[in-house]
């Protein structure tokens, strides 16, 4: 083929239903994390296989593995001809469009538009079908899949891909599930619309278990929304009939375990952790949760001083649990440095419960250098390296400047506010033993300017321009505003 063919082959792709034109790719999704996920959840899950198969396959030539991605795909196809047979056209959608884009990939094009031409055939049977897909169920159905197990910037994308195929199948148990996971997962966002107590997710997962009374996900995720809204004894009825209609299940294991985890219960907690990493050893996510569960046993033993006292059986328990904690800290960010920083976050604290300074400011320099991450793992950087600088260095100074930054990532979330809160408390109390302190009051000025407040910005300008008037940022900042002012026909808030 030549160039021109090959633009044109790539327009029809482009044109796919498959998870080469879904919205996550390179720059928003953890690779290594994902394809791990993926090996394990085809590993113990095998109702799915086809389905992580098609996804491993994207993963793989996303990371150049095209020779791989192809095998994975003849997997899915397989595993679909199997089980499937009476549904096959229907379901192999996404698959022959990963097929088409592999080969593309590789460069093989007569391949790919070879995939192209089955897709033709099948979309002929369904009426309103573009040439080469069709947005039927089935489609729908992947495609929300796909965008929920990526990443949450794509939850809402997928809530209407689960509606999308509900409204032509609304007792298929899989789509009904998935949209009350994502319910559930979107009610504790703030900033979106179904941000609010957890009623819309609970309502959903009774329905999955209409549907499918011995549904162990849907039971433990209910519980996890009835304990959240304080309903604890129904709550612990569904986590023991979970782990009794599915005792072997990852997904099942890991929310009974935070269920027990919040619940208190850290020994049981940990004891289903452990049977879960016994079925998925490479999985990032439970050592993390072991790691919380020994952090709450080691708070309450750090709480008793008899655990500072070198010989006595507190101190050594305390020692114990902080390596337990660093241990299983460290196995979760160490294979995704980049991505799991919360992992890397609760290590820090743990260090500093600890007293190893050096080690955190180490890590905390390496994660304020780091360049395209997600913008809420941004501001918590921010928020703990200024807690630190704040509470063990005692450096309102270098606190401030972190906290700033914090705010100065465009993201609505808790961590931002918590760096506003903090930037507030510090400035107050600043003038409050000096009511001239200019930098304090200049502070206060670049809050309300990031929080949009314009009115309160320029009074806490003016007040650090009249102690120190030659100060260029405060001017700027006060020009700054009064033009914006003047351009909006904007009265100050």
């Amino acid at each position: 083929m030549c160039d021109q063919e090959k633009d044109l082959l790539k327009v029809k792709l482009e044109q796919l239903q498959c998870h080469f034109t879904w919205g996550p790719q390179r720059d928003n999704i953890d690779l290594d994390d994902m394809k791990q996920r993926l090996e394990d959840s085809i590993q113990t899950n095998e109702k799915y296989q086809g389905r992580f198969y098609n996804q491993l396959a994207f993963v793989n030539c996303l990371q150049g593995n095209c020779e791989e991605a192809i095998q994975n795909l003849k997997e899915a196809e397989k595993i679909l001809r199997e089980n499937h047979e009476d549904e096959f056209d229907k379901r192999i959608i996404i698959t022959y469009g990963n097929y088409a884009w592999v080969y593309y990939h590789m460069g093989q094009l007569t391949e790919a538009q070879s995939y192209l031409d089955k897709l033709e055939r099948i979309c002929k049977q369904f009426p309103d079908a573009s040439r080469y897909t069709s947005m039927i169920p089935e489609v729908y159905g992947e495609k929300g899949r796909s965008l929920l197990k990526s990443s949450s910037q794509y939850y809402e994308e997928a809530k209407e891909c689960f509606l999308k195929a509900l409204e032509e199948d609304p007792d298929n148990v899989e789509w009904n599930e998935c949209y009350a996971i994502v319910l559930s997962r979107l009610e504790t966002f703030p900033g979106t619309p179904e941000n609010c107590e957890p009623t819309q997710s609970m309502k959903q997962f009774r329905r999955v278990l209409e549907l499918d009374p011995d549904h162990g996900e849907a039971m433990v995720l209910l519980a996890l929304t009835l304990q959240q809204s304080n309903q604890s004894e129904e709550a612990l009825e569904l986590v023991e009939n979970a782990l009794q209609a599915s005792p072997n299940l990852p997904h099942v294991l890991r929310y009974a375990a935070k269920f027990y985890r919040l619940k208190e219960d850290l020994d049981k907690a940990v004891e289903l952790l452990k049977k879960g990493l016994e079925m998925t050893p490479h999985s990032t996510f439970l050592h993390h949760q072991i790691g919380l569960c020994y952090r709450k046993k080691l708070l309450s033993v750090h709480k008793n001083p008899r655990s500072k006292r070198l010989g006595d059986p507190a101190f050594q328990q305390r020692a114990e649990l902080i390596e337990l904690c660093k241990n299983h800290f460290k196995k979760a960010f160490e294979p995704r440095p980049l991505t799991f920083i919360w992992a890397q976050l609760d290590f820090t604290r743990i260090c500093t419960l600890n007293e190893e300074y050096e080690n955190v400011e180490e890590i905390y320099n390496n994660l304020l250098k780091l360049g395209s991450i997600r913008p809420e793992n941004k501001q918590a950087i921010c928020l703990e390296a200024g807690l630190f600088e704040l509470q063990e260095k005692n450096s309102e100074a270098n606190a401030i400047i972190h906290f700033l930054e914090g705010m100065k990532v465009d993201c609505n979330s808790k961590e931002r506010k918590k760096c506003r809160d903090n930037l507030k408390s510090i400035s107050e109390r600043q003038l409050r033993r000096n009511p001239r302190n200019s930098k304090a009051h200049g502070v206060l000025g670049l809050m309300h300017q990031l929080d949009g407040e314009k009115r309160e910005a320029i009074e806490s300008f003016e007040k650090a321009l009249e102690l120190e008037p030659d100060n260029e940022e405060y001017l700027s900042a006060l020009c700054e505003l009064r033009l914006s002012i003047s351009d909006n026909n904007d009265f100050p808030n």
